[in-house]
């Protein structure tokens, strides 16, 4: 897992109004970020040595929402980072301040060579510009990283596209690491995103049948567009934060009620309220699918095993900082 970062912030653009002075003249990596993957921080990297090769401060420039849930309203992304984790994973990449440009159909029917001149050379000022291979924008994606280059040659504003990032010889993608996650393989997505996979959310009141089970969880409602795979997961939650081993059933219950889904996680060895508390619960190891249960016996005793299983797997992954 990452360790703390530097302070993350955030300035929302407002296309007609101007950007405070002190903000203009960074050298911008630019892109969607989803999920903040090992690729996205190769583009980081090439951002800040541009930015102090030009005497200038390094920043990201992203999008919200995601353009395909604009033009797909019927099909949402599965959104690897919500925009709070997103700008706070940036930070960590080392690009402290994150300029997010609301999107929508007007912005994307913007000619791509005003979106650089007006926008990224205009009223941001920009000193640099870093973009993936295949970084498209502007009305009907006309916008290329060959356009953003010659557009940067004319105005003398250098551009750097950073080639596919490749990490065990296979190309790091968000796409890749969600269909990953769809498997239920959060070790491997763990291996391109760089940090386990985790999610972030308040916990809520469930039915309480953990309690009586001997396994008391605390409860999450993941975004509807979570496409994680059902099934029961070893992980770590980071509480007040601090990171804690435990296990988790993420899916619908079929014991039960087969309900909306939602992530159950029995946090080891921890005792107190974690009722309306902001968690953050790091997936490590997939363990097993969902399954349904003759009885409450044979129920407690698969989630003795893999208590017992997540334990050991557990005992031997390296801590995470804070």
């Amino acid at each position: 897992m990452t360790s703390s970062a530097s302070a993350a912030s955030t300035f929302v653009l407002d296309p007609d109004k101007p950007i405070p002075a002190e903000l203009r003249g960074a050298v911008l990596a630019l892109g969607n970020f989803d999920g903040v993957h090992r690729g996205h921080a190769e583009l980081a990297r090439v951002a800040r040595e541009m930015a102090a090769l030009r005497g200038a401060s390094s920043a990201a420039l992203t999008f919200e929402p995601h353009p395909r849930s604009v033009f797909r309203p019927d099909q949402p992304v599965f959104r690897l980072t919500p925009p709070a984790v997103k700008t706070e994973l940036l930070a960590q990449a080392g690009l402290p301040l994150t300029f997010v440009l609301p999107f929508n159909r007007d912005i994307a029917a913007v000619h791509a060579e005003a979106f650089v001149d007006d926008l990224l050379f205009g009223k941001l000022g920009a000193a640099g510009l870093v973009c993936g291979f295949d970084f498209h924008f502007g009305q009907g994606r006309s916008g290329s990283p060959e356009m953003l280059e010659a557009r940067g040659a004319a105005a003398g504003v250098p551009v750097s596209v950073v080639p596919p990032y490749a990490w065990a010889g296979e190309p790091v993608s968000s796409t890749l690491i969600r269909n990953l996650l769809e498997q239920g393989d959060v070790a491997r997505a763990a291996e391109f995103l760089g940090r386990p996979w985790f999610v972030r959310g308040v916990v809520a009141h469930g039915d309480k049948r953990g309690r009586d089970l001997g396994y008391p969880t605390a409860n999450l409602h993941l975004a509807r567009d979570c496409r994680l795979k059902y099934g029961i997961y070893a992980v770590r939650m980071k509480i007040d934060g601090v990171w804690h081993d435990g296990v988790a059933s993420f899916g619908s219950r079929p014991t039960f009620d087969d309900g909306a889904p939602r992530l159950e996680t029995f946090v080891f060895d921890f005792s107190g309220d974690l009722y309306g508390k902001q968690v953050d619960v790091a997936l490590v190891e997939w363990l097993r699918g969902e399954a349904k249960f003759d009885g409450l016996p044979a129920l407690i005793a698969q989630m003795d095993a893999d208590s017992l299983r997540a334990r050991d797997i557990l005992s031997k992954t390296p801590p995470f900082l804070p």
